[in-house]
């Protein structure tokens, strides 16, 4: 059995910020093509700006390009009372720049490798071994959501003794539009605790992640206290939902689409561009938000300075005019780029971490597992499938292997 941590997280883990919408995409469509930004009322100000939607690829990519007209700014605002308003998706240009070039540091091809054999491999093979012996399991709370918070915790090379308080001040955050209160409480707590741990560093750095925040060091500027605070904040719900999500959605579309299964099974080469159809196909984070910082028009809808402008990005990502046939699940599909990570100056930092991860993880229960197959019987009671309106993953999915005939 998996280790109370895990399962425990899991069961605390508010689930209803997703929203329990199964099938976004025929909106998306119909919306795509016949109103591509759509204004809507300013949810908080009802005199104020109002917000737009925005619908195909083409202009979504142009905002995130055009950042002297489209801001990050109002996502500091939205996030910055759990996460510190010093968040790097919150700074444009140039304090974005400097920010993100000093940051990087952390996620450089070397660590990534190193945090590839010596971390993220025996976290997922830690958490397998808790059940590759039962011939079935639910990979959701046994398996795709523990082990990015498992390799988070590793990566900022925290004790392990206090995985199980970190574990917890990352649900808190991740949940924090369901629950505003204990996000901005769990911020307070866990800045509470890294400050401790980084003037450790400080005083004597480690092979860790934290330590390379606090020596990076750019034309003789470094980052200061609060900076490595809000980033530190800023890697747990990126780091960590973000990749639990994919790697579910992932595994359920493999699982659901045997063909592509079987191929991905005899060679592995195609994992990593069934992990990039994954990501287009279905996101886990179906939109973000920039503000308008002037008069501007997109589509040719008149945005006027100060409307919040919203990027839909599962929309962009299944617009005909750069995917062939979008609503179909494809790992041999011609390449494009999907913008889930985003685009331009704020794509995502973490990115090739994610992709490691999910690598890493899907090819050690093909490995682990042979004759991984969906458990039909308890998906059926269960209702398994890719769900939400902001945040798309599964709830559960339920598997089944072949084991060895035992003694």
């Amino acid at each position: 059995m998996v280790s109370s941590i895990e399962t425990d997280g899991f069961d605390n883990f508010d689930y209803s910020v997703a929203g329990d919408v199964r099938d976004p995409y025929p909106e998306l469509a119909e919306l795509r093509e016949t109103t591509p930004v759509v204004g809507t009322p300013n949810p908080f100000d009802p005199d104020g700006p109002a917000s737009y939607l925005v619908y195909r690829h083409a202009d979504i990519t142009r905002m995130f390009r055009d950042n002297q007209v489209f801001s990050s700014s109002n996502l500091a605002q939205t996030m910055g009372a759990a996460m510190g308003d010093r968040i790097i998706l919150g700074m444009d240009e140039p304090e974005h720049r400097r920010h993100r070039a000093l940051v990087s540091v952390a996620f450089r091809q070397r660590s990534l490798a190193r945090w590839e054999e010596v971390l993220v491999r025996h976290v997922v093979d830690e958490l397998i071994d808790g059940f590759v012996d039962d011939g079935s399991v639910d990979l959701v709370p046994s398996f795709t959501f523990p082990f990015p918070t498992k390799v988070v915790a590793g990566v900022l090379g925290l004790p392990t003794e206090d995985y199980r308080a970190f574990q917890r001040w990352a649900i808190d955050i991740i949940s924090l539009n369901s629950n505003w209160e204990r996000g901005v409480a769990a911020g307070e707590e866990i800045k509470v605790y890294l400050s401790r741990i980084l003037e450790d560093r400080r005083a004597r750095p480690r092979d860790d992640l934290i330590s390379d925040l606090a020596t990076a060091e750019l034309d003789g500027e470094r980052l200061d206290d609060e900076e490595i605070f809000s980033f530190l904040r800023l890697l747990l719900p990126a780091g960590i939902e973000t990749t639990f999500r994919s790697s579910g959605n992932l595994l359920y579309l493999l699982l659901t689409h045997t063909d592509q299964l079987d191929a991905v099974r005899a060679d592995r080469s195609l994992l990593p561009q069934a992990i990039e159809e994954a990501l287009r196909f279905e996101p886990p984070l179906l939109l973000t938000s920039r503000v308008a910082l002037q008069d501007t028009e997109i589509a040719g809808v008149k945005i006027p300075a100060g409307s919040s402008v919203t990027p839909i990005l599962g929309s962009g990502n299944r617009d005909p005019r750069v995917f062939d046939d979008p609503d179909r699940f494809d790992i041999f599909r011609d390449p494009h780029q999907h913008i889930s990570f985003g685009h331009g100056v704020h794509v995502c930092l973490g990115m090739h971490l994610a992709r490691m991860e999910t690598r890493v993880a899907v090819n050690a229960v093909l490995d682990r597992l042979p004759g991984l197959r969906l458990d039909h019987e308890a998906a059926g009671r269960v209702d398994a499938h890719i769900h939400g309106q902001i945040f798309r993953s599964p709830t559960s999915l339920p598997v089944l292997w072949d084991t060895a005939p035992r003694s």
